[in-house]
This record gives C-alpha cells, sequence and structure tokens, in this order.
C-alpha cells in the first residue's frame, strides 16, 4: 500500500489530530434492519457529529496540517453541504477564514447551515464540477487555500478513521459498505480496514446516476447526471489519489436507484428513528438493492450524514407508505347523484379505511356529462387490506381504479 496517497500511519496519526475535535460516534447493533436485510448489520452514527456529517474529520485533519501563513489567508472548497459545513464550522473555530462554493440547486438547510457557521457562501453552477472552476478563479485572485472535500491527502486520512473506530468496537465485522462520490470516505476507510484486517471486503455503494467510479473501474460510459437523493455523492469526477485506492481495495459499486435511495432513507426513519440523508443512507441501500450479496454477513454501515430537508424526508415517508400501500388512491367513476359521495365514505368507513383526501371532477372529458369522477386517498393497514377494499368497492359495481403518482394506472 505504499503506492498509495495514504497510509495506515496517516489514519493513525489523524485519530491522533481529531482528538478533542469531532466526536468519537457510536457503532450500534440495528437489530431492526438486520431483521430486515438477513444479515447482522452495525450503523456507524456519523450524523451525530456537530454539523451531522463525517466530514468533519477530514476538515480538522486538513486545517491542522496549515501554515501560519495558509491560516491567515483562509481556505475555500467547493461541496453540495456536508464538507462545507464541516469546513466552516472548524475553520471559525480555529479562527481561519472560510469560503464555500456551492452548486446553485444544493439544498436550502445546507446553504443556511454553511452560512450560520460563518463562512462566505457563493452558489455557482448546477454540479460541483462547475463550481470548482469558480473555486479556481477565487484561488487565483484571493489566494485562498484549497481544502478539496475528497481528493486531499490529509481529508482522506481523517476519513480513514471511521474505520479504526468500527473495528475497535466491533472486531467480527467482515464487511463495511460505505457511500462513495469522490471516493475520500471510502478510500480512507479501506485503507485503515485493510491494514487492520486484510480478509475484511469493503463494498462502495454509488448512485446510479453518478456512476463516475463504475465508470472508471470498469471503461464503461454510462450517462451522469440529473436530480439525486443523494446529492452529497453526485461527482462527475472521481479522485486522482482515491481511485488507485479505490481500484485495489474496494468491491464494487453497487449502483443504486433513486427508489431504492428513498426506501433506505425512510428504512432509517422508520426502523432506526434516525436522520439519514439520500448519501448517508447509500450503504443500506445497497445492501436492500442486493440482499443476497450479504445475508449472513456481518455489515457495518457508516450513516454519514444526516442533513436532509423536513419536507423532503416527509414527501418519501408518504411515497413509501404509497409503495407499500399504505396509503391508497383510487378513482371512483359513477353516476352524479345526492348523496353518492357520502354513501362511499361510509362504505370506506365500514371497510376500516380512513379518508385522508377527497376531489371531484365533473368537467373531464372522460367523463359522462352526468357522471362524477371522485378521487379518493385513504389510508390503509397494508397491501391485504388495500386489496380487500378494492374488491369489496368492485363488489358494489363501483368498479374503481388503482392511482399512482402519475395518475391512474
Amino acid at each position: 500500500m505504499g503506492a498509495f496517497a495514504i497510509t495506515i500511519t496517516d489514519v493513525n496519526a489523524a485519530q491522533a489530530a481529531l482528538a478533542g475535535h469531532v466526536i468519537r460516534t457510536p457503532l450500534v447493533r440495528a437489530q431492526r434492519l438486520s431483521e430486515l436485510t438477513g444479515a447482522e448489520i452495525f450503523v456507524k452514527y456519523e450524523n451525530m457529529q456537530a454539523t451531522a456529517s463525517f466530514k468533519e474529520r477530514g476538515a480538522v485533519n486538513r486545517l491542522a496540517m496549515l501554515m501560519p501563513d495558509e491560516r491567515a489567508r483562509g481556505v475555500i472548497a467547493m461541496s453540495a453541504g456536508n464538507h462545507a459545513q464541516a469546513l466552516a464550522y472548524h475553520a471559525r473555530r480555529m479562527g481561519i477564514p472560510a469560503t464555500i462554493v456551492m452548486p446553485e440547486p444544493t439544498p436550502v438547510v445546507k446553504v443556511e447551515n454553511t452560512r450560520a457557521h460563518g463562512a462566505r457562501v457563493v452558489l455557482h453552477g448546477e454540479t460541483l464540477a462547475e463550481s470548482q472552476d469558480k473555486v479556481a478563479d477565487i484561488i487565483a485572485s484571493e489566494g485562498l487555500v484549497l481544502v478539496h472535500p475528497y481528493d486531499d491527502a490529509a481529508v482522506m486520512a481523517g476519513q480513514g478513521t471511521i474505520a479504526l473506530e468500527m473495528l475497535a468496537d466491533e472486531p467480527t465485522i467482515d464487511t463495511m459498505v460505505v457511500p462513495m462520490g469522490g471516493g475520500g470516505l471510502i478510500s480512507g476507510m479501506a485503507v485503515a480496514a485493510k491494514a487492520l484486517k486484510p480478509s475484511l471486503r469493503v463494498i462502495g455503494a454509488e448512485a446510479a446516476l453518478y456512476p463516475s467510479f463504475h465508470n472508471a473501474l470498469h471503461g464503461a460510459n454510462l450517462p451522469i447526471g440529473g436530480p439525486t437523493l443523494a446529492e452529497g455523492i453526485a461527482v462527475k469526477n472521481v479522485g486522482t489519489l482515491t481511485l488507485p485506492i479505490v481500484r485495489a481495495l474496494v468491491e464494487g459499486p453497487v449502483l443504486l436507484s433513486e427508489a431504492i435511495l428513498e426506501r433506505a432513507v425512510n428504512a432509517f426513519a422508520t426502523l432506526q428513528h434516525t436522520m439519514a440523508e439520500g448519501a448517508g443512507a447509500a450503504g443500506l441501500a445497497a445492501i436492500l438493492a442486493e440482499p443476497e450479496r450479504f445475508r449472513g454477513r456481518t455489515v457495518g454501515l457508516v450513516l454519514c450524514g444526516g442533513n436532509i430537508d423536513a419536507r423532503l424526508l416527509a414527501a418519501i415517508m408518504v411515497r413509501e407508505l404509497e409503495r407499500n400501500d399504505r396509503i391508497l388512491s383510487l378513482r371512483i367513476t359513477t353516476a352524479d347523484r345526492p348523496g353518492i359521495l357520502g354513501q362511499i365514505a361510509s362504505r370506506l368507513g365500514q371497510l376500516k379505511a380512513n379518508i385522508l383526501e377527497v376531489s371531484h371532477g365533473r368537467l373531464l372529458l372522460d367523463v359522462p356529462a352526468k357522471g362524477v369522477s371522485i378521487d379518493i386517498t385513504v389510508e390503509t393497514r397494508g397491501g391485504v387490506h388495500a386489496e380487500e377494499i378494492m374488491a369489496a368497492l368492485r363488489a358494489d359495481g363501483l368498479e374503481p381504479q388503482r392511482r399512482d403518482p402519475r395518475g391512474v394506472a
């Protein structure tokens, strides 16, 4: 491993540098997730850091290495949010000016949190790659020191301390599943984990819309781009320092659909009662996507970030209820006569369905002139109950049609 940008010596040194600056987060066995997946799952709760993400480790380690003149000039980074908040928070603690360039679509909660930590925030471009161009312009004009979010040896070593703590707390872990964007987290963890336990498997988890490592490792040309729930790992260009480590030490990556990312975020919220952003839940999403690959193994997951907008989390949880038939949307087209809505509502009550929303449509062209279209959303006890409701309404001659967010199915 001497040819890599970092070694276990660097990670051990980073662990010493982080003492007193970041939380030594707990590693907890996740009973409900273990039952869900068939693997023995331990979760490392990096969402408990002051800025709710693992990024503090790499940021602190890099800031600790600055020379006096560099501290005076200040630092700059491009970030979708978590690196931004971590760098801003600890730079202010250490009295170092910080400038952060963020893509314009970055969630508002991350932008505002970064400003609240005292950093100058510049919004530029749609992606991190475009933000990086702006960073280069500012460095040229102001002489700031770049603290790269992933392609920096000190940052990588700082992130690797997570693996040291996980194996110290649970030596039986035989597999680590790690989110990967530019590769700073997974490369640092892989170097540390493989040095301590060479047999341990490190498996990457990557958003399917941003298969940057998949393309780099397999010589593929899958398209990159699009709005993803896992914006924290939505990276178009992998690190030049991280790629050799990932190629040598990491399996995968598992490519994750948006639906499976939503399912993982929901599982953390409902089963573990904790907040996970899309990137933070990517490791669990990989297990949900390929359960047989992990069944029976002792798996360490890094819940690497919890900065998710409350409205987005609420929307994800409702969408999961719909996917699990806990919320049933249906359309009934019938004669427009007095009392029909009351009759339908009473029938749904008899069937133990809780009505959430009702709307009438009398002007649709696919509705008879003397008819009415009634869209109803109800809460059910699950898939079996939903089918019982549909069957009962059909038996009543109402001919309900299932609806999904795209319309009638």
